[in-house]
């Protein structure tokens, strides 16, 4: 069980940098890819028949966190389901019989591209916060499962605060497992020039905090949105709060 420390004994600056998951952490598109999930997946169960629905303790126990086609795969394999894997054109909107891994996966991105392009998005105000508080010299990067992160990011009006962005776009360039695996947190730290040892990881998904406690990073803050102080705490966190801004 991981260990949970007294708020004051975390100090940000006594980190150089400081690694920040994107969805549910920096900005509220956590919700916005919850809907898209839910909105496809649930198409596609109806498609075919089944009875049993799609509901957000799918997502926290299959999706949240993990790269795009790696959530597809694992919602399906809790259901039974095969399907194959296909290319990454394969389009989302395919009849059912003829759906692909990452058909669907595609599907449920332009699902999220269009829920943000129409209704935008902003970061958490806590968090901005957080962002506004940390000393000047603080190295800052992204590291995130979402292709869309720059995106995401430059419509936030943050992309110029981040030195680096290592997103799904990256991990696939350069073949780094997604999380828990901490590849994409150790290529950031490489980045940044600096030791695991030396950064924070920000995540509000076990998947991500498990990433971040496995890697051997200084600390792990979790930041609950939904899936629970607890799960948080026993995947590795060090300290867990529902706001970056309650240590702004």
């Amino acid at each position: 069980m991981a260990r949970v420390i007294a708020e004051a004994a975390f100090r940000p600056s006594a980190f150089s940098a400081h690694l920040f998951d994107l969805d549910g952490v920096i900005t509220p598109t956590a919700e916005v890819h919850m809907r898209a999930w839910a909105r496809m997946f649930g198409d596609f169960l109806t498609g075919r028949g089944i009875a049993e629905p799609y509901t957000d303790a799918d997502y926290f126990a299959h999706v949240d966190g993990r790269p795009r086609y790696d959530g597809v795969r694992a919602f399906l394999a809790s259901r039974d389901l095969e399907l194959p894997d296909g290319d990454d054109e394969d389009p989302g909107d395919q009849p059912a019989g003829q759906e692909t891994v990452r058909g669907l996966g595609n599907r449920k991105n332009d699902l999220v591209l269009t829920l943000i392009r129409t209704e935008g998005v902003a970061p958490y105000p806590g968090t901005l916060a957080y962002l506004d508080a940390l000393p000047p010299r603080s190295r800052l990067a992204i590291v995130s499962s979402s292709r869309n992160a720059e995106e995401v990011l430059r419509g936030a009006g943050l992309l110029a605060r981040f030195e680096h962005v290592v997103d799904g776009n990256v991990a696939a360039e350069k073949g780094l497992p997604g999380k828990p695996s901490s590849a994409t947190f150790d290529h950031a730290a490489r980045l940044l020039g600096v030791d695991p040892a030396d950064a924070v990881v920000y995540e509000d998904a076990v998947s991500g905090v498990r990433a971040g406690a496995d890697g051997g990073f200084g600390a792990v803050v979790g930041v609950d949105r939904g899936v629970g102080a607890d799960a948080l705490a026993a995947a590795g966190a060090t300290l867990v709060v529902t706001d970056l801004g309650e240590i702004a």
